[in-house]
């Protein structure tokens, strides 16, 4: 696979990561299978987060006897110094490691988190003093909102901002990615798959990490997959078919994709409208019906507590007809 370093770190790493999300689901032996499969197929960068359960004690396990040559990076959802410094130690002990390559603060998509993150006694503050202890070497960003991924650029104290670019969210190349690549900030991408809305993981990084993104990080579960994920690694420009394929599949989804944007939120009702959204397009556009009632299931709130009050229609940048789509999901998912 080609290297690259990311943004005005240290960071030269394959072009293909892994994205630790899926492994929860596998047992400690099956995530060790894929975990040093990918290490011994050239990928070094390794995703995870506080918020993924047994994750980073999985990548631990399996990779704390190579470490070098090895990236570590993770994330947490602390605002304050205290709490990010307590998820701090707590990386530490589950990577089985003394230093993490690249810690970020996870999934900040409004205004005024970016600002508590950043203002006295803020997150960034504990990552700051990390860095100094050698704890952490460099410290990023993630978040689904390109207003708020602006405005952390901008803010120039992240070395790294994780966001989903892919074909179908296309947007992201129009400010964001320039802006941090001008600013010298490493771009990481996350949903190269677009949360599974593309089918083909070779064809989707390829369009990734060929429309401004540094490092792209899949999530894995399986060895085929690592297999087929590898491939992109040469850099090549996603061929005809491939191309074919991705603009059919953003076709399929339409105008009406919820990008997760989250500008909708919150609900007045509570409801998570963006993960609905997205559990109507898995059962509406590609027929995994099962695993979307499935999941349904576990929501506290369905599309059926949609009043139609039209809170989230003002705020919608895409001009999405919300209540419209819960109308419908409700007599797709919810029939009895």
């Amino acid at each position: 696979m080609k290297r690259r370093r990311l943004g005005r770190t240290d960071i030269e790493a394959a072009v293909v990561g892994f994205g630790g999300i899926p492994i929860q689901g596998l047992s400690a032996a099956e995530a060790e299978r894929v975990l040093l499969h990918a290490a011994d197929s050239g990928v070094d960068f390794f995703d995870s987060a506080r918020a993924y359960t047994d994750s980073e004690e999985k990548i631990g396990r399996s990779l704390s006897g190579r470490r070098e040559g090895i990236f570590l990076s993770t994330k947490a959802l602390s605002r304050d110094a205290e709490g990010m410094r307590k998820e701090i130690e707590t990386s530490l002990r589950n990577l089985a490691t003394g230093m993490i390559d690249l810690y970020q603060c996870h999934s900040v998509d409004s205004i005024d988190q970016l600002e508590r993150i950043l203002g006295p006694g803020g997150a960034w503050e504990a990552l700051a003093r990390a860095r100094e202890e050698g704890l952490v070497r460099w410290i990023g960003f993630t978040s689904h909102s390109r207003e708020v991924a602006a405005e952390a650029v901008r803010s120039g104290r992240f070395d790294t901002i994780q966001v989903p670019f892919n074909a179908i969210e296309t947007e992201w190349a129009g400010e964001v990615l320039p802006a941090a690549h001008g600013a010298g900030i490493g771009t990481i991408g996350m949903k190269p798959l677009a949360g599974g809305a593309l089918s083909s993981g070779e064809a989707a990084l390829r369009f990734q990490l060929n429309g401004g993104i540094d490092i792209a990080i899949p999530g894995m579960d399986a060895v085929g997959q690592v297999d087929e994920n590898i491939r992109a690694g040469d850099l090549a420009p996603p061929d005809e078919e491939q191309s074919t394929l991705l603009a059919g599949e953003k076709d399929a989804w339409g105008e009406l994709f919820c990008r997760r944007c989250r500008y909708c939120m919150p609900c007045p009702e509570g409801l998570n409208i963006p993960f609905l959204l997205l559990l109507e397009g898995y059962y509406n556009r590609y027929d995994l019906t099962d695993w979307a009632i499935a999941r349904l299931a576990t929501q506290e709130k369905r599309f059926s507590d949609c009043t139609a009050c039209g809170a989230c229609l003002e705020k919608c940048p895409y001009n999405l007809p919300i209540p419209d789509l819960m109308q419908r999901a409700t007599r797709l998912l919810e029939q009895d």
